[in-house]
């Protein structure tokens, strides 16, 4: 198997990986938690590999995982003192726990291949040089196994716990009704994401773990409202940047992390803009139909008001209404179109005039409105 393939393997296992735990940081709203985590395990890996003394003992990513759920447990504690908001917590949290295992590297591993570079950027160039050898036979680079491990993990415990985190995510008080515990629920996600971050560390660095925990997520979020939907698009989307990402940086010569990471940034921009269901351009248009819809009625009703009335010819005249209404013309004139298209009005001797189903239109909206106020009022 050639690195390039590797590479690209690589990159679509971890991001796959990070997608399933990213969705329900997403939807818990708890995205910039992701962001410390990555950052302040890095003190747990310092701490387990001054405990061994080796960078490859699994105590390493123990001392990362259990970390993590301390950051999140210290950000929790300081919110509930209800002194400072959640992400003010993080801001404290974070800093503090990831500038304390800054020293200690600096202070006391320089000697060590232990360095804050490569665990921030990673460099998955090098990751198919790490092989994994059984027996004497090379197998292929060590990322792919150690992050296929963690990848069935996080696929296991979504699988076996989809219906506690689907409840716990959405509706943390029926949770308790029903007998789950969230606050079990809610730390067992906390340390897959930090098991997840701490085994990416190597090979994609905590800067591409954050680019897929998150951004690939958010993407699936602006196409779906389906939980089971949203994962799986989560996944391809993620891998899709992955791939894509590699390309990028082998036409361009540059680093393949921040590539996949650009690239991420690129499609969630792309699906921002013109998703069919929560894009920007969607959403413009969404409020403009509705803008036209409402202007719509409300020129129908201020015909029904003065239909057969003295008045008439003056408040529902073609050249008179503009004043009444106090619209643009232009405005005026792409209303007076839109409702004659839909054969809810006629011009007769220069009075605007509603239809047979503008009339019934007009009067059937009027009912709706005043039912939902006095629904409202009660």
């Amino acid at each position: 198997m050639s690195p390039q393939l590797e590479i690209q393997i690589i990159a679509v296992i971890v991001a796959v990986a990070c997608s399933l735990p990213g969705v329900f940081l997403v939807l818990r709203k708890m995205s910039m938690m992701s962001d410390a985590i990555t950052h302040t395990i890095l003190l747990g890996i310092v701490i387990g590999f001054f405990m061994t003394n080796s960078l490859t003992s699994p105590f390493l990513i123990v001392g990362a995982a259990l970390m993590g759920v301390f950051t999140v447990f210290l950000t929790e504690m300081l919110n509930s003192t209800k002194l400072v908001s959640e992400d003010s917590a993080i801001g404290i949290v974070f800093p503090l726990l990831f500038s304390i295992a800054i020293i200690i590297i600096s202070r006391y591993a320089g000697s060590v291949h232990l360095d804050t570079d490569s665990v921030l950027l990673g460099e998955l160039a090098f990751a198919p040089f790490d092989r994994m050898r059984i027996f004497g036979v090379d197998i292929g680079a060590k990322s792919m196994y150690s992050m296929g491990i963690i990848l069935i993990i996080n696929l296991l415990f979504v699988i076996i716990f989809f219906k506690e985190l689907k409840i716990v995510t959405f509706d943390p008080a029926l949770a308790t009704v029903l007998g789950f515990s969230p606050a079990l629920i809610h730390y067992s996600l906390m340390t897959i994401v930090s098991i997840t971050a701490v085994g990416a560390f190597e090979s994609v660095g905590s800067i591409l773990v954050i680019a897929f925990m998150i951004g690939s997520p958010v993407t699936a979020y602006l196409l779906t409202d389906d939980l089971k939907n949203m994962l799986i698009l989560s996944g391809l989307i993620g891998g899709l940047n992955g791939i894509l990402g590699y390309q990028l940086a082998s036409i361009l010569d540059v680093s393949i992390a921040g590539s996949m990471a650009l690239m991420t940034g690129i499609v969630f921009l792309l699906v921002f803009i013109f998703s069919p269901r929560r894009g920007l351009l969607t959403t413009i248009n969404r409020r403009k139909r509705q803008r036209i819809e409402f202007a719509g009625k409300s020129l129908m009703f201020h015909l029904y008001n003065h239909e057969g009335k003295e008045d008439e010819d003056l408040e529902s005249g073609i050249h008179t209404i503009e004043k009444h209404l106090q619209w643009n013309e232009q405005f005026l004139k792409s209303i007076i179109k839109e409702l004659k298209g839909k054969e809810k009005i006629y011009v007769e001797d220069g009075i605007i005039k509603l239809t047979e189903s503008g009339r019934e239109y007009a009067i059937r909206s009027y009912e709706q409105i005043i039912s939902g106020f006095e629904t409202g009022k009660k």
